[in-house]
């Protein structure tokens, strides 16, 4: 392995020569108790940043190994300290170093969510900042004396601050890992407790605003009702909590407009996640495999059967093994139901906002105007309670406009100037006063979803004579190959990373999996990440070299981006 000087000599070698002359850098060094890793050298000041990584020796850093001595603690632990490297770097390393993105350091750390990722590794051995930087340049030209600055006293700075238990803070560290920790404790307790979701009392819900996932200050702290009340143990310290536990089953969440329901349930959709310390939400914990549903027109849907909810359409055309490129909002909520269903969701978070009015419910009077042998819809409101009592699906609906689901409810709460009031007593006696006169409209029982396999050999990322070119445009914009797949409807992607992971782990699955059912191929992946986490993502990847920026998706997002890959083609598995 070289050291500082060597790699000083080279940059003073290359200086004002053309840019790829940087490639002579690519290798280890050993800058003074910090290890660099040359691992992929730009080609161009323009092109996406060069990736390098900071190593130090753990006992040489004074790690403790508490932090890293369990899953939930490491991966809590690497988060903190991508948290942490964030903010060195904008304190230590300064851009405008030349042309294009000429020192521009980054790491991938993330929002308010706690995500396993790909920028720290921590091991009994080292731990290792995974980070990118543009090298800098005058033109196309190399800076070697900038060049220098950059990686030989910057970045060290960077990893000795970062590192380093006495620069970040011992204290600092294990309060962080204790309230991520402590979120995975509560979040096991629910299935045991017959909920689907906790939210501590004195949390803080509403957020800063729609592009700000900052908690907003001066809000309504949270109080559970006591009739809702339940306590769960915290682990961090050993003491119980107090708060608002949602029952399985089907749970109404209703009150006036700006009240704080879709408040609620966003927080509980996000409760699938960890979140950071002070966000607000750090004990707000929802089932993990909750999966939030809504109308998406134009969406593709490919061999799912929604019979449950729509049958009989015009021209004859089969429900049972249906196909669309251009769903209506009825359709494609009703296939995201049954999608999500299959890959193992056992709770829907659904509000009437984002849902089609005409899936959701049918009222005793237009079900006089129009006959239910006329109407092939099956309303939500007629399947939400044998969702929960055949295949054991809870829901939680935010709904405003309709009284009929009262009769479906096992708890309705109302939000009240953002406090939470249990009116279901008042519910089911409004609902015994004023009968609706609706009636049923199932035609069949509910069943199962029947399971698909992916026929591997239509999924291609292919683009430009590359067999895999995969960019992310936005946490809802993915381009996998020649298409852009649209992700909007996938409301839990919260990172870009994920996104990018979603991509390349359906590379993973073609290339590495390739057998069985969705379902059987999901249950393989998440082996593979709990096994080997996400540095083999990338099928380019080089053994112990930078991965590439990755957040661990859910299983729920990735087959969502499968079912909306308009190439894929799936083949139903046993019969309907």
């Amino acid at each position: 392995m070289s050291g500082r000087d060597e790699l000083a000599s080279i940059l003073s070698r290359i200086d004002r020569r053309g840019y790829r002359a940087y490639k002579d850098i690519a290798g280890a060094y050993d800058l003074g108790g910090v290890l660099l890793f040359v691992d992929h050298v730009q080609g161009d000041p323009f092109a996406a940043p060069s990736r390098l990584r900071l190593r130090v020796s753990t006992s040489d850093a004074e790690i403790d190994p508490t932090l890293h001595a369990r899953r939930a603690r490491r991966v809590a632990f690497e988060d903190f300290l991508a948290r942490v490297a964030r903010r060195e770097i904008a304190d230590v390393c300064r851009g405008g170093r030349g042309s294009g993105r000429s020192g521009e350091v980054r790491i991938d750390a993330g929002g308010q969510e706690v995500l396993e990722r790909t920028a720290v590794r921590v091991t009994d051995e080292f731990a290792e900042l995974r980070i990118t930087a543009g090298l800098p340049a005058a033109g196309r030209s190399v800076l070697g004396r900038e060049a220098e600055a950059l990686l030989c006293d910057d970045l060290p700075e960077v990893a000795r601050r970062t590192l380093f238990a006495a620069a970040y803070g011992h204290d600092a560290a294990i309060a962080f890992v204790n309230t991520v920790e402590n979120q995975a404790h509560l979040r096991g307790q629910l299935k045991a407790a017959g909920l689907v979701a906790f939210v501590a009392d004195g949390s803080i819900l509403p957020r800063h605003s729609g592009a700000n996932d900052r908690p907003l200050r001066g809000a309504v702290p949270f109080t559970a009702p006591d009739a809702l009340a339940v306590e769960l143990e915290l682990r961090h310290p050993p003491e119980k909590i107090r708060g608002l536990g949602v029952r399985r089953g089907v749970t109404l969440i209703v009150g006036g407009g700006y009240h704080g329901k879709s408040t609620l349930l966003a927080a509980l959709e996000r409760g699938v996640y960890d979140h950071i310390p002070e966000d607000g939400r750090e004990l707000v914990v929802t089932d993990p495999t909750a999966v939030k549903i809504r109308a998406e027109d134009g969406r593709r849907i490919e061999s799912v059967d929604i019979s449950p909810f729509i049958t009989a359409l015009p021209h004859a055309k089969d429900t049972t093994c249906f196909c669309t490129e251009d769903a209506s909002g009825s359709t494609s909520q009703a296939a995201s139901i049954v999608e999500a269903i299959e890959v193992g969701a056992e709770v829907l978070l659904l509000d009437e906002d984002t849902s089609a009015t005409n899936f959701m419910v049918r009222d005793a009077r237009m079900q006089a105007l129009v006959h239910v042998d006329k109407e092939p819809i099956t309303p939500f409101v007629d399947r939400v309670r044998e969702l929960y009592e055949t295949l054991g699906v809870s829901t939680v609906l935010v709904m405003g406009g309709s009284g009929d689901y009262f009769d479906h409810a096992d708890t309705v709460i109302q939000m009240d100037a953002y406090t939470p009031r249990d009116v279901t007593a008042r519910a089911k006696a409004i609902a015994a006063d004023h009968a609706t006169n609706r009636q049923r409209e199932a035609k069949s029982t509910l069943g199962a979803p029947r399971p698909r396999a992916v026929e591997w050999a239509t999924l291609s990322a292919a683009r430009n004579r590359r067999d895999v070119k995969i960019d992310v445009r936005a946490v809802d914009r993915l381009q996998f190959g020649t298409t852009e797949l649209d992700l909007g409807g996938l409301e839990q992607l919260v990172d870009e990373s994920q996104t990018r992971a979603v991509g390349y782990a359906l590379v993973l699955m073609k290339r590495s999996i390739e057998a069985g059912s969705l379902v059987e191929a999901l249950d393989v992946l998440d082996t593979w990440f709990d096994a080997r986490g996400l540095d083999d993502l990338d099928p380019f990847h080089r053994k112990n070299h930078h991965p590439g920026h990755f957040a661990r998706p859910r299983r729920f997002e990735i087959a969502g981006a499968l079912d909306r890959l308009r190439s894929v083609r799936l083949t139903p598995r046993g019969s309907p």
